[in-house]
């Protein structure tokens, strides 16, 4: 299969371009390097995959030598239109899977119109590519943020959410509604998916594990929110990577064009047993400066996967004490 990977040099992206070239795909990646955070992290997991830094800013499209002609990588924000449907034009996809993405709930509160451009128009320009140049299947990142503050859980993809209590979770949502709209138009297979607390090696700086671990190992206090009253549905890279996988390469029976799974660990872990296994694995105890609810945020999720587990086998296998000590030993390896 040809895939474009949207959001390739993501935390996600990374892994799922990753998996997908260890089957012998053919994958063009395509990011725009944003600095929401650190950018010598993403050039870093490009540099895993073949692409060298200095190649990329000086060239708009580069092929990796590690992977020979299976891997191509493209500079590109999913907002630029025009670009974006020249990369269709050019390269005639079997699927996409789209990853790209403003990332970030507290983030919203400080720059909308990012989310906006990234989320919404990115998207609809997808759409649109997907639309335009018969694609027959579409794979793309939603959110558990979605959820908001439902009280009923686990969270299950048949539970209402018209209630998002952050912008980053109304774009999402409004992800999956423009793209049911495109099946029911245009008969595009589109498979949304809720992720939850993604983390492992190579993950996001802004996130609690990255957040966590860089504190503890540099004796500096960790801000713990709700007092510590919160619990995530932390899920294992692997574990993820193998779904989306899943997603895109399998077929089922059943030929419902718009889908929309849950993909999760199911198994909420309470946030200070969460940093209690970072200590054990650092030998290091945290100084914790226990803080309020933030704005946007929300005290428990959990998925229910059920769906996902149906139709496509997924089964989450790494627990949450082995995923910590990968991240951890990748993050030390990487920080030296």
């Amino acid at each position: 299969m040809k895939i474009l990977v949207t959001g390739a040099a993501g935390f996600i992206g990374y892994h799922l371009c990753e998996r997908l070239l260890g089957l012998n795909h053919e994958v063009i990646g395509l990011d725009n390097i944003n600095d929401y955070y650190d950018v010598n992290l993403k050039y870093s997991r490009l540099e895993n995959l073949g692409i060298s830094r200095s190649i990329i800013e000086h060239k708009k499209i580069i092929s990796s030598s590690k992977y020979s002609d299976h891997f191509r990588f493209i500079k590109l924000d999913i907002k630029d239109k025009d670009d974006l449907d020249i990369v269709f034009e050019n390269h005639g996809f079997d699927m996409v899977c789209n990853l790209a993405a403003q990332a970030g709930v507290r983030y919203s509160l400080e720059n909308p119109s990012a989310y906006i451009e990234s989320n919404v128009v990115g998207f609809l320009n997808i759409l649109e590519a997907c639309r335009n140049y018969k694609i027959d299947k579409l794979v793309y990142a939603s959110s558990s943020s979605v959820y908001g503050l439902n009280e009923k859980i686990p969270f299950s993809v048949s539970d209402n959410v018209d209630n998002p209590i952050s912008l980053y979770a109304a774009t999402k949502k409004s992800n999956e509604l423009m793209a049911h709209t495109y099946s029911h138009l245009f008969g595009i297979k589109t498979t949304g998916l809720r992720f939850f607390t993604v983390y492992g090696p190579w993950g996001r700086p802004d996130m609690a594990m990255f957040l966590f671990t860089e504190a503890i190992l540099n004796d500096k206090p960790i801000n713990v929110f709700n007092n510590g009253a919160l619990y995530r549905d932390f899920t294992y890279i692997d574990d993820i990577v193998e779904g989306v996988v899943s997603c895109l390469l399998k077929e089922t029976d059943d030929k419902t064009l718009y889908r929309l799974y849950n993909i999760g660990n199911s198994k909420p872990v309470r946030l200070l047993d969460f940093i209690s296994e970072i200590e054990k694995r650092t030998n290091k105890t945290a100084v914790k400066n226990f803080l309020p609810m933030q704005a946007g945020d929300v005290e428990k999720t959990w998925a229910d996967v059920t769906s996902l587990k149906n139709d496509f086998g997924y089964e989450p296998k790494t627990n949450i004490e082995k995923g910590v000590e990968n991240f951890i030993n990748w993050y030390k390896e990487y920080y030296n």
